[in-house]
Protein backbone atom coordinates (compact mmCIF):
# COMPACT_ATOMS: atom_id res chain seq x y z
CA UNK A 1 0.00 0.00 0.00
CA UNK A 2 1.39 3.42 -0.94
CA UNK A 3 0.57 6.25 1.40
CA UNK A 4 0.94 9.95 0.63
CA UNK A 5 0.87 13.22 2.53
CA UNK A 6 0.98 12.21 6.16
CA UNK A 7 1.24 15.52 7.94
CA UNK A 8 1.28 14.19 11.53
CA UNK A 9 3.89 11.44 11.70
CA UNK A 10 3.50 11.03 15.48
CA UNK A 11 -0.17 10.07 15.15
CA UNK A 12 0.70 7.80 12.23
CA UNK A 13 3.23 5.93 14.39
CA UNK A 14 0.65 5.63 17.18
CA UNK A 15 -1.65 3.83 14.73
CA UNK A 16 1.24 1.62 13.61
CA UNK A 17 1.94 0.67 17.22
CA UNK A 18 -1.69 -0.48 17.61
CA UNK A 19 -1.34 -2.94 14.72
CA UNK A 20 -1.31 -6.62 15.66
CA UNK A 21 0.78 -7.97 12.77
CA UNK A 22 3.93 -6.98 10.97
CA UNK A 23 4.05 -3.57 9.27
CA UNK A 24 7.06 -2.84 7.09
CA UNK A 25 8.18 0.30 5.32
CA UNK A 26 9.77 -0.43 1.95
CA UNK A 27 12.58 1.99 1.12
CA UNK A 28 13.40 3.17 -2.39
CA UNK A 29 16.35 0.72 -2.32
CA UNK A 30 13.99 -2.18 -1.54
CA UNK A 31 14.98 -2.56 2.11
CA UNK A 32 12.19 -3.34 4.58
CA UNK A 33 12.05 -1.66 7.97
CA UNK A 34 9.87 -3.13 10.73
CA UNK A 35 7.77 -0.10 11.64
CA UNK A 36 6.68 -1.63 14.94
CA UNK A 37 10.29 -1.32 16.09
CA UNK A 38 10.99 1.88 17.99
CA UNK A 39 14.49 1.96 16.54
CA UNK A 40 13.17 1.74 12.97
CA UNK A 41 10.59 4.45 13.70
CA UNK A 42 13.37 6.67 15.01
CA UNK A 43 15.50 6.03 11.93
CA UNK A 44 12.53 6.73 9.67
CA UNK A 45 11.72 9.99 11.45
CA UNK A 46 15.26 11.31 11.54
CA UNK A 47 16.43 10.24 8.11
CA UNK A 48 13.43 10.15 5.82
CA UNK A 49 10.91 12.54 7.31
CA UNK A 50 13.08 15.49 8.33
CA UNK A 51 10.51 18.11 7.29
CA UNK A 52 7.73 16.61 9.50
CA UNK A 53 5.72 15.63 6.42
CA UNK A 54 5.79 12.19 4.86
CA UNK A 55 5.31 12.70 1.12
CA UNK A 56 4.96 9.05 0.10
CA UNK A 57 5.81 5.70 1.66
CA UNK A 58 5.10 2.12 0.75
CA UNK A 59 3.91 -0.17 3.53
CA UNK A 60 3.50 -3.92 3.59
CA UNK A 61 0.91 -5.03 6.15
CA UNK A 62 0.55 -8.69 7.19
CA UNK A 63 -2.89 -8.55 8.83
CA UNK A 64 -6.08 -7.37 7.06
CA UNK A 65 -7.37 -5.79 10.28
CA UNK A 66 -4.23 -3.65 10.44
CA UNK A 67 -4.83 -2.48 6.88
CA UNK A 68 -8.30 -1.38 8.00
CA UNK A 69 -6.81 0.59 10.94
CA UNK A 70 -4.38 2.38 8.65
CA UNK A 71 -7.05 3.13 6.05
CA UNK A 72 -9.39 4.45 8.74
CA UNK A 73 -6.62 6.78 9.97
CA UNK A 74 -5.91 8.01 6.45
CA UNK A 75 -9.54 8.54 5.43
CA UNK A 76 -10.46 10.21 8.69
CA UNK A 77 -7.63 12.64 8.17
CA UNK A 78 -4.53 13.02 10.26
Amino acid sequence: MKIKNITEPQKFFEVLNECKGRVELVTSEGDRLNMKSTLCQYIALTQMFKDATIDEVELVVSEPEDMYKLLKFLVKGD
